[in-house]
Order: C-alpha cells, then sequence, then structure tokens
C-alpha cells in the first residue's frame, strides 16, 4: 500500500535515508531517556533509524492512511501504534508519569503547536529533537538581539537548552516544501519553578512581543494597572531581553503590584 502525502495535514515525506540517518542521530537519549514518542511518522522513514539506536520507539499520527502503513509494515511496533493528536491526546494514558522524548519530521502547519504542547508536559519531556520550518527553528534557537527572537523563543528557553544542528534542503521531501528545513535539539535545562508566577510571566512576554517596537514601558501598559515602574528594563524592547531578565522583570512587576494592594 502507498501512503498519499495530503496537505491539509501538512505532510512532507523525508525520500533521503542519509538525512533520515542523520536526524535520527541527534536524539542524545538526554538523563538516559531512551522512551520517545514520534510525532507524525508517516511511512516510517525516520522511524526505521530511530529503532536502530536502541530506543523504545512510540509512534502518533492522526492520519488513519499512515497507521495502516505503520502497522503492516513495523510489526516490531505492535501496540505502540497511536491513531490520535498530538495536541489534544491526554499523554498520561501512554507514559504514565514516565519520561519520554519528543522526536519528529514535524507537520509545519502545526509545528509551533507541538512545541508549546511540549511545554505542558516538560517535565516529563527531557529532550526535544527534530525538524521544522526553517525559520521556525532559527526562531526556537535565536537568542536576544535578534529579529527571529519572540515569544516561542523565550518560552522555549526557559526550560530548554537549545541547538540548532543543521540545515535540510527542499530536494529530500516528496513533495518538496516551498522552504527549507532546520533541525534543532532541546535539552531541559534545571529550571524547574520559577520565581515569579507563570502565567504572568506568559502574559508579560506575549504583551511584549505583540508589539515588539515598542518599549516595555508602553507595551507593558494594560498590565501594569496604572503602576510604574523605574527600570532601565522598561526603557528597552523585547527583543533585547534574556530569559532571567524577562524573569527578573516579572519578579518586580509582581511585587510593584502586590504593593499597590
Amino acid at each position: 500500500m502507498t501512503v498519499r502525502p495530503k496537505k491539509h495535514l501538512g505532510q512532507h515525506f523525508l525520500t533521503d535515508k542519509n538525512t533520515c540517518d542523520r536526524i535520527a542521530s541527534q536524539y542524545g537519549s538526554f538523563n538516559g531517556c531512551k522512551k520517545v514518542l514520534e510525532i507524525g511518522p508517516g511511512t516510517g522513514a525516520l522511524t526505521s533509524f530511530l529503532l536502530e539506536k536502541n530506543l523504545e520507539v512510540w509512534v502518533m499520527d492522526v492520519d488513519k492512511e499512515s497507521v495502516d502503513y505503520l502497522q503492516n509494515h513495523f510489526p516490531s511496533l505492535k501496540g505502540k501504534i497511536i491513531h490520535d493528536d498530538f495536541l489534544k491526546m491526554d499523554l498520561s494514558k501512554i507514559f504514565g508519569s514516565e519520561p519520554f522524548g519528543v522526536v519528529g519530521n514535524f507537520p509545519y502547519n502545526i509545528s509551533s503547536q507541538i512545541l508549546f504542547r511540549c511545554l505542558e508536559y516538560r517535565n516529563q519531556i527531557p529532550e526535544i529533537m527534530g525538524m521544522f520550518q526553517k525559520e521556525v527553528a532559527e526562531r526556537v534557537a535565536e537568542g536576544p538581539g535578534s529579529k527571529q527572537y519572540g515569544i516561542l523563543s523565550v518560552l522555549l528557553q526557559t526550560y530548554y537548552d537549545i541547538s540548532y544542528c543543521f540545515t535540510v534542503g527542499k530536494g529530500v521531501f516528496n513533495p518538496p516544501p516551498k522552504v527549507d528545513s532546520g533541525v534543532i535539539r532541546c535539552t531541559r535545562n534545571n529550571r524547574n519553578q520559577l520565581p515569579c508566577d507563570e502565567a504572568f510571566y506568559k502574559a508579560i512576554i506575549k504583551a511584549a512581543f505583540n508589539q515588539r517596537r515598542k518599549t516595555m514601558r508602553n507595551s507593558l501598559k494594560g498590565l501594569m494597572q496604572g503602576s510604574q515602574l523605574d527600570h532601565d528594563f522598561m526603557t528597552r524592547r523585547p527583543e533585547t531581553m534574556s530569559v532571567e531578565e524577562f524573569i527578573e522583570l516579572t519578579c518586580m512587576i509582581e511585587e510593584r503590584l502586590a504593593n499597590l494592594e
């Protein structure tokens, strides 16, 4: 049987074995994590090489055609092929409270959503490794001072150390995408509990980057409840602020607002 790449699912199947092997080799079993969940395996081009790495591989795909193909061609994965949506499924039904890595040639149309979903399970996911649209991969890995640095960069880098591994050209896919791809590896850092409210921290980051041309003072007016904060941070633009500075700023604003009560 054959599997048709489906545009509405953002499917671009890898066809080059050397590229698949190179991507699979980026998974480093961080913190000894040998259990991995591959998102969007398609016809298993990457899956084959993950299985060669002495990993306990689970695969998940929303495409029934892909699931049927995998069940026919990967008998060793019996019981570990899941027909479901990573963005919606309760992953504890598969892994309980055990750690697992997330890997894949991620569908471009939901790649950012996949990363945000991984953040929800960050204390169970020590490593994320996979391929994204090159622009997204660079954005995730970029540090302060770049136009690409934004909400996704700060939130992922709050909890993960991120490495941009390599670029993959259009010609190794069926159908070829319109843009190049990039492979990144994210490994969990030691930041477990923020010294500030996490929801408020996210609100500050989103408010800042939604008006990224403005200074922090102007973009955060709606969160300051009429209060003023006299600090150098407030004169800067969000793309110049590191993760540590965003955390420090959030703590300052929380303290200022608490004093208003």
